[in-house]
């Protein structure tokens, strides 16, 4: 496209961003994100308790019906680091005695608390219940660290997976329903216990309308996600999805996350249908995002410089147009499953077996649709970004490296930093291994051109 058609592209953008249509997903995630902040806020001088849970296995449905807040601590972790705050509440927690080696959203999270909860969004209220799944191992050990600061009772949900790649029980066997049955069981303990902490019934009435939400959200997560399958890519997963992922999570449930995710579908189909892909901002106007290399991402975000880190990639036209991130990091929300509301407890507790075991396969196994060169996402490469504190996400990326260069025909990055310390970033070692993965995507697509 020529400067002229690029400008005019640049001010039709600009004209459909005026009239609300083009980055309005972007503009409700983070109105919605202070509203989040502000009610745990609201919570904390209410001198109101909530329940601590993860983002994998949240049972919000389930807290949600007790009107408990939720607190999702590895959220918090992440806006500290990307507010540049993580690394004094590190030193705090090592000074305290946590390892360098230990997660960095727990010291984060722990440092945190110990500092009485108050964060640049307002605080965070303290504990009275907390929640673990066996999605991450790190889960058991962060909720012994709250029982000790808030002496406030754990609740763990052992959810049954796969011992190996392809392993899993399928709905016709016999085994699958006694894993249904298994998680049925614990989830019905949760419920008792939450009307023991709270003092209310459990109104299964008000479980349905919150599965009902899930279960729209679960609907048009998926679907976003599959237009990026179209050229140019709608969005960005090292950006964009980024705000979509924290609006699947903290909203999980609710009339909100429902809403927000029908009208983000709605902008991102417009968005195919106008040939509007990726936006980024330059000198405070909305511009499309050039598209040269589609790219796929397996491993985590680099919060304390997430957007340097997004431009390291986009300044040579690099777009993540996949992610393992947005698969397993949303719950299992990729994996639609529709809970059945004529028999919402079991139906929930199926529901608990097929996206948490979604969350720890991605995590662990392959991923074709991120790692193939005939995907449908039509990637150029794909970017394996371990970190230092975060050993599951980063699990086997230095070997699966030459999975995906040989046997399925990807060029592929493999960089380290960390997810949420700064001390383990090194930008300059990024900077070159990044320009050096372009220049040869560069030379490979000549060499393709010339053939």
């Amino acid at each position: 496209m020529s400067d002229v058609g690029v400008k005019e592209r640049a001010r039709d953008v600009q004209s459909d961003f005026d009239q609300g249509i083009v980055g309005r997903g972007q503009r409700e995630a983070a109105r919605l994100t202070r509203d989040w902040f502000s009610s745990l806020d609201k919570a904390a001088r209410e001198d109101k308790k909530a329940a601590y849970v993860f983002v994998m296995g949240s049972m919000s449905e389930v807290l949600r019906t007790f009107d408990l807040p939720i607190v999702f601590p590895e959220v918090t972790s992440l806006q500290l680091a990307v507010r540049g705050m993580s690394e004094e509440l590190l030193k705090k927690s090592e000074d305290y005695g946590y390892s360098p080696d230990v997660c960095g959203y727990v010291k984060s999270d722990v440092a945190l608390h110990l500092s009485g909860g108050n964060h640049p969004m307002g605080r965070i209220p303290q504990a009275c219940l907390s929640i673990a799944t066996n999605a991450c191992n790190t889960y058991f050990k962060w909720v012994e660290a709250w029982e000790r600061i808030f002496d406030a009772p754990t609740i763990t949900v052992d959810v049954p997976s796969e011992r190996a790649n392809g392993c899993k029980s399928m709905p016709q066997d016999i085994d699958y329903q006694f894993e249904v049955d298994y998680v049925a069981g614990q989830i019905k303990e949760l419920i008792a216990r939450c009307e023991q902490i709270t003092g209310k019934k459990f109104d299964i009435d008000k479980f349905r309308e919150f599965l009902a939400h899930s279960n729209t959200m679960n609907l048009y997560y998926k679907k976003v996600l599959d237009l990026n399958a179209n050229t140019p890519a709608v969005f960005n997963h090292l950006t964009d999805g980024l705000a979509y992922l924290g609006m699947a999570n903290c909203y999980r449930g609710s009339a909100e996350g429902a809403q927000y995710f029908k009208e983000l579908y709605e902008e991102m189909s417009y968005r195919v249908e106008h040939g509007i892909g990726a936006m980024t901002r330059v000198d405070g106007k909305l511009v499309p995002l050039e598209q040269k290399f589609r790219l796929g991402l397996r491993g985590v975000p680099c919060y304390p410089i997430i957007r340097e880190f997004d431009e390291m990639f986009s300044k040579w036209g690099g777009v993540f147009v996949a992610s393992g991130y947005l698969t397993w990091a949303s719950g299992g929300m990729s994996r639609p499953f529709e809970f059945d509301l004529n028999n919402p407890i079991e139906s929930f507790a199926e529901g608990t077996v097929r996206q948490v075991r979604e969350v720890q396969g991605g995590v662990i196994f392959d991923m074709p649709e991120i790692e193939k060169r005939n995907s449908r996402f039509n990637l150029d490469g794909v970017v394996y970004h371990g970190v230092k504190s975060c050993r599951t996400a980063s699990s086997s990326l230095a070997d699966r490296r030459f999975c995906s260069t040989g046997e399925k025909g990807l060029p592929i990055l493999l960089i380290e930093s960390e997810l949420v310390d700064p001390r383990a970033v090194s930008k300059a070692q990024l900077k070159n291994r990044v320009d050096a993965f372009f220049e040869g995507l560069i030379s490979r697509q000549q060499k393709e051109q010339a053939v």
